[in-house]
This record gives structure tokens, sequence and C-alpha cells, in this order.
């Protein structure tokens, strides 16, 4: 695949899908009780990837719509914080972000619940009177991105005129020279049924440069039971370059080699740990690094994640967030 940069080239990046207030778990073993003990922050499939891209070094923007409350002004400060441009989070009237709540287990697996069923971002691509304006700005700034990266999720909060905007948004951007990312994050609890589901999966797919599918999504939405199947799936559907995630077993690279972590890890929170993995596999590629090596570094920044409480971790001296195997072999 011709990649849209060089090694050492800063891209401008776009992410855009739902971001919303997140409660974690707070307590440790021997510590306060982990269901008393909550901590505040903030997270979402899309906007974990892009925090992550922003400190591997590119220039990224997230868009979603927030609220004009005040919470909604505290998360656009904390990401700012974090290296994000915010100028295309859109602000609507009259709705809020959503909120989920992250229960974790002894082995680090994870109960998600939610509340975002009025949330702004459900109401990204409604333009009108309430964000037309805005929104038609963001669209045409988007379109000039060198990577638009969404998920499943960015769809599924959506209605259908929604899916198509977001759709349309992405060919804009492959005609005007850049490159479309998917993540396949599937959440039955977001979909009428699968058929649906794979229906808008499929479509976002043929609008795909990069597909970041996981096994076990893939299976419970169309039935494929390995790796080879998904990703033979993905690209007669046209996605150009297919990395199947395998959870602890590592990924399936483009060209069918299996890669592993380089160890196996006792997790203490896996949320986020595939939002993690994406960032570190396409700030590789978009830096012309090849899939294996560009797959390592996001090996290695998704282990520093399950590591610690949070999909977004605070950075700490042991954060691999060095320009992605920047020296390593392109393969």
């Amino acid at each position: 695949m011709e990649l849209v940069g060089g090694t050492g080239d800063v891209t401008r990046i776009v992410c855009l899908g739902e971001a919303m207030l997140e409660l974690s778990q707070m307590g440790e073993p021997g510590g306060v009780p982990a269901d008393t003990a909550w901590r505040m922050g903030y997270g979402g499939d899309t906007l974990n990837t892009a925090i992550h891209l922003a400190r591997f070094g590119h220039d990224v923007a997230y868009m979603t719509a927030l609220g004009t409350d005040g919470l909604s002004g505290d998360l656009v400060e904390k990401w700012q914080a974090q290296g994000l441009d915010c100028s295309l989070v859109l602000r609507h009237p009259t709705r809020q972000p959503g909120l989920y709540a992250i229960a974790t287990d002894d082995a680090g697996e994870r109960t998600f619940s939610y509340w975002r069923d009025t949330s702004a971002a459900r109401a990204l691509f409604e333009g009108g009177p309430v964000m037309g304006e805005a929104l038609a700005r963001s669209c045409a700034e988007v379109g000039g991105a060198d990577l638009l990266s969404f998920s499943l999720i960015s769809l599924a909060i959506l209605p259908d005129t929604g899916r198509e905007a977001l759709l349309d948004l992405a060919r804009d951007v492959r005609a005007k020279g850049g490159k479309v990312a998917l993540d396949g994050n599937y959440r039955t609890r977001l979909w009428d049924d699968a058929a649906t589901a794979r229906h808008w999966r499929d479509a976002a797919i043929a609008v795909a440069d990069f597909g970041l599918p996981t096994l076990e999504d893939e299976t419970q939405i169309s039935g494929e039971d390995t790796a080879e199947a998904v990703a033979v799936h993905w690209q007669e559907l046209g996605c150009g370059e297919t990395v199947v995630k395998l959870g602890a077993q590592g990924c399936r690279l483009p060209d069918g080699t299996l890669l592993a972590p380089p160890q196996r890890l006792d997790p203490v929170d896996t949320s986020g740990a595939g939002d993690a993995f994406n960032a570190g596999y396409l700030a590789g590629r978009l830096r012309g690094i090849g899939p294996a090596s560009s797959a390592a570094a996001g090996h290695a920044i998704a282990g520093w994640v399950i590591m610690r409480r949070g999909a977004i971790p605070d950075r700490d001296h042991g954060a691999p967030y060095g320009a992605p195997a920047a020296a390593a072999p392109s393969g």
C-alpha cells in the first residue's frame, strides 16, 4: 500500500466518534474496596486512539459533539492538554456527553454500563439550524486530512442519515488523496440486530484502506471463526490492508503471519488495549514502517496500557511513545 508519509513525517489525522465521561474503579487488593472507589475520567474507542497517536507525535484532531455544559468544557480542556486539536468538536445546545462505568474483575476483564442514548455525539451529523454551519466547516477540514480514523461504534451511535454522512466523508478523504482506517468494534447493544450491523460494517469496509478488526467481534457479527477468514472477508469487500487482532495471542498481519506480543502479561485492566494497538500500528504505517514492526509497536503500547488502570493511563517513564520502531526494518 502507498503510505501517506515517509519516515519522520508528521501527518494530519482526524479521529471521529463518541467520547464519554468515564467512571472507573480505583480500588487495589488490600486497599479501598474497588466497588466503593471510583475515578472520573474520559474515554471512548476513537478518542483513546487519538490520544495515543498524539503522544506518538502526530497532528491529531478529534471530531465529535459535546454539550455547552461545564463537563463538556472540562473534557475539551483535558483533551487539549493531551495534545489534541479540538477545533472539530461541535457543541450541541441541548445535549450532553454520554457516561459509562467500568467494573474490573480480578483478571482485569471489564464489565461496562452505559448512559448514552441522548448523547450529543449521536447528533453529530444533525446539521440544520442547530450545528449546520459548524458541521459544514468541520467536514470541509476533515476532507483534507491525511488519515480519517473511525470505528463501527462511530457508525452505531448515529441514525442512518448520519451513517451515510460519515461514509460520504470517508469517500471525500480518499478522493482527495487521504487514507481511511476502520476499527471493527462491535457492541451488540448499540445495534437493532446483527444484520443491520453487518450491512453498515460492510459498507464501511469498502471505504477503508486500513482494517483493524478483532476476531472475537467478527465471530459475533458474521460468524468467521479464524483470523484468515476475517482477513479474506475484509479484503474481498475492498479493504486495502487488514490486521486481525487476537487479544493476548497477538495479531494476524496482512501477509498472513501471526505476530504474538513479546511476553504474556497478567493485566490490571484491559480497557483500551485494542485502541492503543490501533494507534501504535497506524503511527508506524504512516511513518513508512512495515506492518510487522508497526504491529510490534502496537503490542508495546497495548501491553503498557493493560498494566495500568483506565483506558488512557497517565504517561510515565515506561510509556513506549517514541517514533514507533523508527529505526526498525520495514518488514
